[in-house]
């Protein structure tokens, strides 16, 4: 369903008005004819008599329209700069948590290397089957098995960095809500991080999923 940019009585602009909105403030007397509107996609400004699908509305004649009293919840710059505001302290928490992710990540690599200093310590047990079966352990763990596990979680930290950037300025929802839920599966980041991370992951979630700030992503 098309929806629309109309200047109201107070000479703003107020945008993603749905038909059925502009026909009840037709109806209320809060717009007219002569009321300037038009589609989202479009450049030109024209009256709503220009518009078919409000000739009905139009029927009853016009008046000329007061101030809107109330703007489109999520619509105009206002309220741009409270979804930007909403968003802001989730997006730098889901920052932080990416970046302590990193940091882990890349200690969890440096540590792999330490296998000199792990023989040593089994060589003190004094129990060639307990060493074996240790030894075993540590490679599975730190072998390529740890590598690729601690590439991964890196590269789902990167991940989450990003979105919450692109949050933080209003761009692309869905990265930013995948952002968020990444943030909260376990096993996907350093263990550390993900504890912190449940919580801004929640926090981004309810603040993503409000309609007054979905409506100012960008694509």
């Amino acid at each position: 369903m098309a929806t629309y940019t109309i200047i109201g009585g107070d000479q703003k602009p107020y945008s993603s008005v749905m038909p059925d909105d502009i026909r009840r403030w037709i109806a209320d007397g809060r717009l007219n004819a002569q009321s300037l509107a038009k589609e989202e996609n479009d450049t030109e400004w024209r009256p709503l008599s220009a518009f078919p699908e409000f000739a009905d509305a139009l029927a009853a004649g016009s008046n000329p329209p007061p101030p809107l009293t109330a703007p489109v919840a999520g619509a105009g710059d206002d309220g741009r700069a409270a979804a930007l505001q909403r968003v802001k302290g989730p997006a730098i928490g889901l920052i932080v948590t990416a970046i302590l992710n990193i940091i882990l990540a890349l200690w969890s690599l440096v540590r792999l290397r330490d296998m000199q200093q792990f023989n040593s310590a089994l060589q003190q047990l004094n129990n060639p089957q307990l060493q074996e079966l240790m030894q075993k352990l540590f490679h599975t763990i730190n072998g390529p098995i740890g590598v690729v596990n601690i590439l991964f979680e890196l590269a789902v930290s990167v991940l989450i960095l990003i979105g919450a950037a692109k949050m933080q300025s209003l761009r692309s929802y869905g990265f930013a809500l995948a952002a968020a839920i990444l943030s909260l599966v376990p096993c996907l980041t350093p263990c550390c991080g993900y504890v912190i991370g449940l919580a801004f992951g929640i926090w981004a979630l309810v603040v993503l999923k409000k309609p007054e700030v979905k409506s100012h992503f960008g694509r």
